[in-house]
């Protein structure tokens, strides 16, 4: 068995894209993810690989989109302003059919709000934040372990759906320290030499292209494409934990950070009495309804909790609709949400 490591997050997403294969990595500073980039530019030299401090956000994310026409394993990583300059290339990673890994680090907000950490993010990076009918696969890490493995497993969703894939984490998960052992690199091969452009000597000359203007390859062909694919990621790419779920009254409804509070919240109820359990997405696009739907039918209350205004609360309302009564607990500004608010908010339902 591996050794454990201490490793503080942003440098456990950069040291785990390096073993997934990523070997071309662009970026521009700002807190607070700015360990990404400055281990990568320690260790990218030392694999072969090519490290670049962009001029801006927008060169960053549309370096990554260079790279992966040629083939590569590329990453990009920001926080939340810095994402919402990337968009535009976004949108067109996904109109292009290139698979990618986009990491944000979120912050308060909106505009420069601060430097801590948020989720206000969310609408960002379920909904598309660019323009078009795309979609991101989005994983949601609640531990610096799981930042490490989900960015492996975040390299192989984006070769197999040539699609981006956004590990959404935090200020605060990004800059905690935590023992992980690190992932194995994978070992799931993806034949990408039918449509990257690596020289045509030898066979016809190939395009990669966002635009299409003429009828014959229209945008709604490839619109209905896109949205194929989506419904398989739908069908197949779920991933969430349920935490003392078996016998629950009471779900907590939580993502990433706001999940392990929720997690205390769960054990200190648990321990005087009350039957309350934890149903964490994993996933956030795709959201897991139907398994969200059928953990909380059997519950009196779902609590979601968040630090945001209320974001994930939409899609937990589209998935139970008024099955089963909803509430919410959020803290906005990069504002932690508390213990011991979570278990007065159940605690008040018992009586």
């Amino acid at each position: 068995m591996a050794d454990a490591l201490l490793m503080r997050g942003n440098e456990a997403v950069a040291e785990a894209a390096i073993i997934a294969g990523c070997r071309y990595y662009f970026a521009y500073p700002i807190t607070p993810q700015n360990e990404i980039a400055a281990y990568m530019a320690m260790r990218m030299p030392e694999v072969g690989g090519t490290f670049l401090q962009a001029e801006s956000e927008i060169a960053s994310i549309n370096m990554v989109l260079g790279a992966a026409a040629a083939g590569g394993r590329t990453m990009t990583s920001s926080s939340s302003p810095g994402i919402s300059l990337k968009q535009e290339g976004l949108s067109y990673l996904a109109g292009t059919e290139l698979p990618a890994v986009v990491v944000n680090m979120m912050r308060g907000g909106p505009g420069l709000g601060n430097i801590a950490g948020a989720q206000g993010d969310y609408f960002q990076a379920t909904k598309g934040g660019g323009h078009g009918d795309y979609r991101m696969i989005v994983l949601a890490p609640a531990s610096v372990q799981e930042l490490a493995d989900l960015t492996v497993t975040a390299f192989d969703l984006s070769d197999r759906y040539r699609i981006v894939t956004m590990i959404l984490g935090d200020g605060y998960l990004g800059q905690m320290s935590e023992s992980l052992v690190l992932p194995e690199p994978s070992k799931k091969k993806f034949d990408k030499s039918s449509w990257i452009l690596d020289g045509a000597k030898g066979r016809k000359s190939r395009m990669i292209a966002s635009l299409r203007l003429s009828p014959e390859d229209g945008v709604e062909q490839i619109n209905l494409r896109l949205q194929d694919k989506y419904r398989k990621i739908e069908a197949s790419e779920i991933r969430f934990e349920c935490f003392q779920c078996q016998d629950a009254e009471f779900l907590l409804v939580a993502f990433g950070l706001a999940a392990r509070v929720c997690k205390a919240a769960v054990n200190q109820l648990r321990a005087e009495g009350l039957r309350v359990g934890l149903f964490r997405p994993i996933t956030l696009w795709p959201f897991p309804s139907g398994q969200l739907l059928q953990q909380a039918g059997r519950t009196k209350k779902v609590l979601v909790v968040e630090m945001n205004a209320g974001q994930m609360l939409e899609d937990v309302r589209l998935a139970l609709g008024d099955k089963v009564p909803i509430e919410f607990y959020g803290r906005m500004g990069a504002m932690l949400v508390e213990v011991e608010e979570i278990v007065r908010r159940i605690k008040s339902h018992e009586k």
